[in-house]
This record gives structure tokens, C-alpha cells and sequence, in this order.
């Protein structure tokens, strides 16, 4: 009979020692008393062939807000690429600058002289005039008034959030302060001082005038609803516990005049001209550069910053 397989195991025996060494030839055992080097945060950024090093990069990351690090570390890389086009240009055109000091004395870096001296010779903004600035006045209104002010007293029952228990406690405390000064609103400032977490106890709860932006957002939403000479009839909730609101007096927004604004958004559109122009010069040079690691946003991103 024809074997077509033949699946018996080898006859046992000692490995010919020529052949287990011929199976490790070239192996070299790692060491690993030395640490695998870590991966670059980026890829290797650069401007026509000028690399830009990734301490730079992690340095300028400090000066980026992002979401989380790796944006902040791409917003720097971007920051640096746009920088270095710059002063690439500046170089190219011979352009010559002496560092300046800034508003508290400290004085520039030598390429930021450069970058600085470029666009001051590259843009050209024009100054925005009066028809343009009423255009934009008539059509932002709701920007040129001024906040309302609101005359306070309150008064604290803290609580920690979290703290379930204090919370319970805190609105409890504050429901029946709250019920009792409906019926004697003349005791406002002696249930500060007894029972009220805030500094402002030893002033009756007074916290003086207030606008918007100086408290929280549930206490100024609750002073938005009420009418003066009213008191919340309900406690108001915040981070720092339950609160029990007395609005003395109000003082509503008022429209600003347009000769009162005028030299503001005269600023607000050249300012936001200049950054358009600057934002296309970049494109333009970014546009006939050999830039890796980075892709330059369109003349719309934020590409100087």
C-alpha cells in the first residue's frame, strides 16, 4: 500500500548543535535596562526645509488654550509654521527691524521685529469711516447699551454641592426664613446677621449694587424676574447653597449714543480688517511654500495669532 502521509513524530534525540546554532544566528537579546524612545508628539514640522524642533512647539503650547493637550500642541505647531513664513518673507525681502519695548518695557525678539516690520510694510488697512461705523451701529444695537444695576440684600444658607444631606438642610432652613419674612419683611437685615454664610451679614445682606457678570447666573436670572422692592418668594439655588433675594431698587440699561461708541467700532472693524489681510498674506505664502506637519487653514482661520 502507497503512504500519502506520514504524520509519526521524529525519533527523539539531541539537537544537532550545529543546527540550534545555526538557528540563532544574528539574534541579539535586547536590553532593556534602556527604555524604548518615545514617539515623536508630532510629525516633523518645517517651512521650506527649516525645521521647527518639537521643544519649541511644546514650549509655545503653554501660550494655546486648547481643549486638551494634543490641541493646544497643534495650535502651537500652527503658530510657529505661520511665524516662521514670516519671517522667512522678511528675511527674503531684506527688510530690517530693531526690537521695540512693549507697554510694560519688555522689548521683542528680533524675529518678532521682523514679522512686525513686514506687515506693517505688506497690509495696508483703511480707516473705517463714519458711515461704515453707523452701518454697524444700527445694526448691533443690542450691543451699545449699557447694563442694568440692581440695589441687593441677601441672605446664605451655604451648602456644599454634593453634600446631599446639607443640601436637604440648607432648603429647608431657607423655605421657612423665606415664609417668615413674607409675613415680616422689616426683620431682613437681623435673619442675615443670625443665619446668613455671606460676609454681607454684617451689613444686613446688603451686597450694594450689582450688574450682570458679578454673581452667579441662577442668582442674576432670579434678579432679572423680580420687580423692585420685592423679595424672591421662592429660595434661589446656587453652587454655594440657597439663597433669599431682596431687590431694593433697580436702574435700567440705557441706550448709548452713537457718537458714545463710535471710536470703539471704529477699532472693532479695522481691527477686524487688519486680521482678514493678515490672514490672506499668509495663505498666499503658505500657498507657495513646502510646509509638513501642519495645513494652513484658509484666509478665514486663525492663522496669526
Amino acid at each position: 500500500m502507497t503512504t500519502l502521509f506520514d504524520n509519526r513524530a521524529p525519533a527523539a534525540g539531541p539537537a544537532s548543535p550545529d543546527k540550534a546554532q545555526a538557528s540563532y544566528e544574528g539574534y541579539v537579546e535586547p536590553d532593556t535596562r534602556i527604555p524604548p524612545k518615545a514617539r515623536p508628539v508630532l510629525e516633523a514640522v518645517s517651512v521650506d526645509g527649516v525645521e521647527i524642533p518639537q521643544a519649541a512647539i511644546l514650549a509655545e503650547a503653554q501660550n494655546h488654550p486648547g481643549a486638551n493637550p494634543g490641541e493646544a500642541v497643534r495650535q502651537a505647531a500652527h503658530a510657529l509654521v505661520v511665524r516662521e513664513l514670516l519671517v522667512q518673507e522678511a528675511r527674503r525681502q531684506e527688510i530690517e527691524a530693531s526690537p521695540e519695548p512693549d507697554d510694560e518695557g519688555r522689548h521683542e525678539t528680533q524675529e518678532d521685529a521682523l514679522v512686525r516690520a513686514l506687515i506693517e510694510a505688506e497690509i495696508d488697512v483703511p480707516r473705517a469711516n463714519e458711515e461704515e461705523c453707523r452701518r454697524y451701529f444700527e445694526r448691533n444695537r443690542e450691543r451699545f447699551r449699557t447694563d442694568p444695576l440692581w440695589q441687593v440684600r441677601h441672605i446664605l444658607l451655604a451648602a456644599r454641592e454634593g453634600d446631599e444631606t446639607a443640601r436637604a438642610n440648607a432648603r429647608h432652613k431657607a423655605q421657612a426664613l423665606c415664609q417668615a419674612l413674607r409675613a415680616h419683611p422689616e426683620g431682613f437685615a437681623e435673619a442675615a446677621s443670625a443665619h446668613s454664610a455671606c460676609s454681607s451679614a454684617r451689613d444686613g445682606g446688603s451686597l450694594g449694587q450689582i450688574s450682570r457678570g458679578e454673581t452667579t447666573e441662577a442668582f442674576e436670572a432670579a434678579l432679572e424676574a423680580m420687580r423692585a422692592g420685592e423679595m424672591s418668594s421662592e429660595p434661589v439655588e446656587t453652587r454655594y447653597g440657597y439663597h433669599i433675594i431682596a431687590l431694593d431698587r433697580m436702574e435700567a440699561g440705557r441706550d448709548l449714543p452713537f457718537e458714545h461708541v463710535k471710536g470703539r467700532i471704529a477699532g472693532w472693524l479695522e481691527a477686524a480688517s487688519w486680521s482678514r489681510a493678515v490672514a490672506q498674506y499668509v495663505t498666499l505664502l503658505g500657498a507657495s511654500a513646502r510646509i509638513t506637519g501642519v495645513t494652513l487653514e484658509g484666509a478665514d482661520g486663525p492663522l496669526v495669532q
